[in-house]
């Protein structure tokens, strides 16, 4: 039989000069379970219990780590013993600095866990206190080789985008964002951090109804477009708001719907315009708009049951969705009913294929695409300029005569890839 520890074990007055403080709830001899997967992202106000449920039971009974950079233990006996989940343990530690990435025992305590749980704060305390550390890395390999659980909330799910607005100088307003998307306040980051299952260069946004978040995301989408070619796909939750996603990539919406207005957003460039941002430039309000269609929108109602779903495999198909068309016209968001995208830009394909695009004296080189490829040219207002398309044995030789920065537009099968192009 296992013996078990119940309650908390607190801290030794000598571990104060510790970078970090741990807080110990549940059985103090571990157990290897195997944990399912899975991802559980939450919109910051108070934690919907039946998301927690099923985020709790991906650990198939192992032992759940919570990090945190402010605050104590909170989630300790809400995880343990008030949701009816049966675990191992549940152990709180509170990074108080940035030396804690270094300390073996963090260390240890990520590498026995079947389940992580990043709690809310600030979220550039977790960029710059993790971020290319052992604690990040650990992470990453703690998903990609057990399969273990991740979640977070808050600024929790902020950092377990592939595409992140790190708050490094506070946090931006709508209003702020989409009338300069290059303000200060506006700090994205796409590097390699905590790797969260199917989330390459998504962006998340959390507290979305409160205040208004919409123009900031729409910002973040432009902006990630305008800057490396390809536009991120937005996920954010409403405050009281959760979506979990398992291994299928169906992301299933908790929430008090219909007695409340609680939505989770999928937010995208549209694919059947795929078109960037006519202005997104420093100091100058956000214009992207190719007649009202430049982004698509899909809001899904968040149940007690999870019942209302959004497919991230194909990026289009809705249980309970209604979709919407946003775009930015001098700094000011405009939406409008709207209906799905026509294409699937799912996350099979927002993979990058391995296209290479090699600058030539009066042009570029594109390889790796086949024959069939579509390739255009398109100018920083988003229309499709004239040049001259030659094939090769493995891609094509583009030439143009128009000066300054365009974009070569590569489309293949389900593939898109824009690349950035200045002469």
């Amino acid at each position: 039989m296992r013996s078990t520890l119940l309650g908390l074990c607190l801290v030794p007055a000598c571990a104060i000069a510790q970078p970090y403080t741990s807080y110990f709830t549940g059985n103090t001899t571990d157990v290897a379970t195997t944990p399912l997967g899975g991802l559980c992202l939450m919109g910051g106000a108070t934690e919907s219990d039946p998301a927690m449920v099923w985020f709790l039971e991906r650990a198939s009974g192992g032992d759940v780590l919570v990090l945190r950079a402010s605050g104590s233990d909170g989630y300790n006996d809400y995880m343990y013993s008030e949701l009816g989940v049966t675990l191992n343990s549940v152990e709180t530690i509170v990074c108080n600095s940035a030396s804690a990435s270094n300390d073996p025992y963090v260390h240890q305590r990520i590498q026995k866990a079947e389940a992580i749980w990043f709690a809310g704060g600030d979220q550039w305390n977790y960029v710059s206190y993790w971020q290319n550390t052992p604690v990040d890395s650990l992470v990453r390999e703690a998903i990609a080789q057990r399969n273990i659980v991740i979640g977070g909330t808050s600024a929790g799910m902020a950092i377990l985008g592939g595409y992140r607005f790190t708050a490094q100088n506070g946090a931006v307003a709508s209003a702020t964002a989409l009338n300069n998307p290059y303000t200060p306040q506006v700090t994205l980051d796409g590097s390699t951090f905590m790797n969260a299952p199917g989330m390459n260069n998504v962006v998340t946004d959390s507290h979305f109804d409160d205040p208004d978040r919409r123009g900031r995301l729409l910002t973040f989408i432009a902006r990630s477009y305008a800057d490396n070619g390809t536009p991120a796909f937005g996920l954010a939750c409403n405050e009281y708001v959760a979506v979990c996603i398992g291994d299928d990539g169906i992301a299933h919406v908790y929430g008090d719907y219909p007695n409340y207005d609680e939505f989770a957003w999928f937010v995208q460039a549209s694919c059947d315009v795929m078109l960037p941002p006519e202005t997104c430039g420093p100091c100058t309000p956000l214009t992207w708009d190719h007649n009202g269609l430049a982004v698509k929108a899909c809001k899904v109602p968040g149940t007690q049951a999870g019942m209302y779903t959004f497919d991230m495999n194909d990026r289009k198909t809705t249980n309970g969705g209604l979709w919407e068309d946003w775009s930015a016209v001098a700094g000011t968001l405009v939406t409008a009913s709207g209906t799905a995208p026509a294409c699937n830009v799912g996350l099979a394909e927002a993979a990058r294929p391995d296209w290479r695009c090699i600058p030539t004296a009066d042009g570029i080189r594109l390889t790796g695409m086949t024959a069939a490829a579509r390739i255009e040219l398109v100018n920083v207002s988003g229309q499709v300029m004239p040049c001259a398309i030659t094939r090769t044995s493995d891609g094509a030789l583009v030439h143009w005569e128009h000066n300054g920065l365009v974009l070569v537009r590569v489309m293949d099968a389900h593939a898109v890839e824009s690349f950035r192009v200045v002469r």
